[in-house]
């Protein structure tokens, strides 16, 4: 297994030599594989091999521990070049050669399609291009944070991919945050899968890097593994013109290089190669392989090996002490998060110490109230700007580098405008905090743009998500010291108003200080003999009130809280089943929220019992609260109404 010392100024002959005999092989198997799987990405592997297989020489890794704290990472952004990542990880002992032929794109296989972390020495998932970058920011800062100063993020990307937004939106990041410690080398061999990039669409990638404050070195030939480990050495012992910034090596190279008929091909981006192709190809390797011998050993081939566990690496986190507020408390769900949140700063981020909790936001600190764990633990709080695409997949990135990690920002931005970044952190197994605020038709006068109605539709594609929508402020405290103390993706979602707190029959608060929070478990905050309310957040008080006004009718209703909605509490509703009619209530599209979700359990269960789902079934307008919720009926009148109708019918 080749290692490289930087101290060394030029490769060796030997070390050349050994570099091409490295390369040979892993042309071959990059052929091999996709032939035999009838697909990949050949040519856009050939491509980057030279590069991955220089990075991974000088890079401080070990196979024997593919997740040892004090690596250097190198994060594969365009993720369909696993051919090429799967044969170099073969080359330096991650993974066996049969595995990786044998089982390439097969069902239950670790060796997918684009790169996983299933097989060791995968640092991300990726394909969705554009988001690498991203993640390697997360990376970079979260190696810092750490006191690992002199270890490096490699980011190896395509030209392609340079065209997507949110890779300018982590440029911005990696220079505002000093992510001297970050390298990006690009892939420039000018083809994509339209054809030629710059017909597709014309960009200066060099230009651009240096807009951005980048330092660029420029490599006339990226197959050229001398000239190649001269432009990492450079990069990596910071002989740029600033070396507080990370830098980018922009690699010119050639699609399917080394095999002749699929050079500068864009067919070959995408396509494997028949097997009297690959025949060809393999020769111009110096191999003669019996590849038909190869499909039928493959068609018999039934021993997967064991998909690599990604392991969970989160902080002991101090919950600290939960707050209770009285019944005279007035006060906003958002401002009792930014309370918590401060109070488990103070505990957990200790002046001179390494922080345990980072919070990231998009110029909405204020709204959002993070602004109190931003004067505690300012180095460990991240402004990112108007780039939640990258916010997102930054913050999820450091989420799985030992930090308990909370992203806020408004709904329409956590959830609708991110969500692809948001699957792809589920799918990397992060313990992200998804704490949104400004939820539903509660945002007001800021009208439709910013009222998120479909955050919980779009939640439950998510397998990983737990979702959590507190009832009032000393729910939300409980419920944010449970997720910032707890490994996994969470989602917190909360509205804008000022919430009143939700008290027993005696007066004093529900979730007072004998309250713990438990997902899977609702709440019964008022018993019924005739009927339920079912509901959520800022619908709980007011399905109180209706509560009150069917009380002076003679009707006992009861009022469950399904504040978690991910883990759901079956049981309890099924309990409101035998009670009698049911009436979801929610801030939400009707369709895809709460009363859906307890349509399915009803159903599931075969119960057949009176049921009404009131939601929002239209986008709202600019308005107060009170009046858009009268406009959809949901008021405490309107929810008495349709009570009562149901329990007469």
């Amino acid at each position: 297994m080749l290692r490289i010392d930087l101290s060394q100024e030029e490769l060796s002959q030997e070390q050349l030599r050994e570099l091409e005999a490295m390369w040979r092989r892993c042309a071959r198997r990059i052929i091999l594989a996709t032939t035999l799987a009838g697909c990949g990405h050949p040519g856009g592997s050939l491509s980057s091999l030279h590069l991955l297989l220089m990075s991974y020489a000088i890079m401080r890794h070990d196979p024997q521990q593919p997740r040892h704290p004090a690596r250097d990472r190198l994060l594969v952004s365009h993720g369909h070049i696993s051919p090429a990542v799967y044969s170099v990880l073969v080359e330096y002992g991650y993974a066996s050669e049969e595995a990786f032929l044998m089982e390439f794109r097969r069902a239950g296989s670790a060796f997918a399609g684009h790169v996983e972390q299933t097989v060791p020495g995968v640092e991300w998932n990726t394909g969705n291009l554009g988001q690498g970058l991203s993640a390697a920011c997360g990376m970079a800062l979260s190696l810092k944070l750490k006191g690992l100063k002199d270890r490096r993020v490699l980011c190896l990307m395509g030209d392609g991919e340079q065209q997507k937004g949110q890779v300018i939106e982590a440029r911005r990041f990696a220079v505002k945050f000093d992510l001297d410690n970050l390298m990006v080398i690009v892939d420039r061999n000018h083809l994509q899968i339209g054809g030629d990039t710059d017909l597709i669409i014309p960009q200066s990638i060099r230009d651009e890097y240096r807009a951005t404050f980048w330092n660029v070195i420029y490599l006339c030939d990226g197959h050229d593994f001398a000239a190649i480990y001269r432009a990492l050495r450079r990069a990596w012992l910071k002989e740029v013109e600033n070396p507080a910034r990370p830098t980018a090596i922009l690699a010119r190279t050639v699609m399917g290089k080394g095999i002749s008929f699929m050079e500068n091909v864009a067919r070959w981006h995408g396509e494997a190669l028949k097997p009297d192709m690959a025949r060809e190809a393999l020769k111009e390797l110096g191999y003669d392989e019996d590849i038909e011998a190869l499909f039928e050993r493959r068609k018999a081939y039934v021993n997967f090996v064991k998909p690599f566990d990604v392991e969970v690496d989160y902080p002991d986190i101090d919950p600290g002490q939960p707050v209770v507020y009285g019944p005279e408390v007035k006060l906003d769900n958002r401002s009792a998060y930014g309370k918590a949140l401060r109070s488990l700063a103070e505990i957990n981020n200790l002046p001179g110490e390494r922080p345990k909790i980072l919070g990231f936001s998009c110029d909405l600190e204020g709204s959002v109230k993070m602004t109190a764990f931003k004067e505690w633990s300012p180095e460990a709080f991240f402004e990112s700007g108007i780039q939640e695409h990258h916010a997102a997949a930054a913050a999820g990135a450091a989420s799985r580098e030992g930090f308990a990690v909370f992203f806020s920002t408004f709904g329409v931005f956590a959830v609708c405008e991110t969500y692809n970044q948001q699957r792809l952190n589920d799918l990397n197994h992060t313990h992200l905090k998804v704490v949104a605020t400004h939820l539903g038709l509660d945002v007001g006068e800021d009208g439709p743009t910013h009222q998120c109605l479909d955050y919980l539709g779009l939640l439950q594609n998510l397998f990983g998500f737990s979702i959590f929508l507190p009832a009032d402020p000393n729910q939300t405290d409980r419920i944010i010291r449970y997720v910032a103390t707890h490994p996994g993706n969470f989602f917190v979602g909360m509205g804008r108003s000022k919430t009143p707190i939700i008290l027993d029959e005696e007066g004093r608060p529900f979730f007072g200080e004998d309250y713990r929070f438990e997902p899977g478990r609702a709440d019964w905050i008022r018993r019924g003999d005739d009927g339920t309310f079912i509901c959520f957040g800022p619908l709980v008080s007011r399905a109180l009130e209706a509560r009150e006004i069917l009380a002076k009718e003679g009707l006992s209703i009861g009022v469950l809280n399904m504040a978690s909605f991910r883990p759901l509490d079956t049981r309890a509703i099924l309990d409101a089943a035998l009670v009698g009619p049911i009436v979801t209530a929610e801030d939400h599209v009707v369709d895809t929220g709460l009363g859906a979700a307890v349509a399915r359990v009803l159903v599931d269960a075969g119960v057949v019992v009176p049921f009404r789902r009131c939601g929002v079934s239209t986008y709202g307008s600019s308005g107060k609260p009170d009046d858009l919720y009268r406009r959809q009926g949901l008021d405490p009148q309107s929810l008495a109404q349709k009570m009562k109708e149901l329990i007469k019918g």
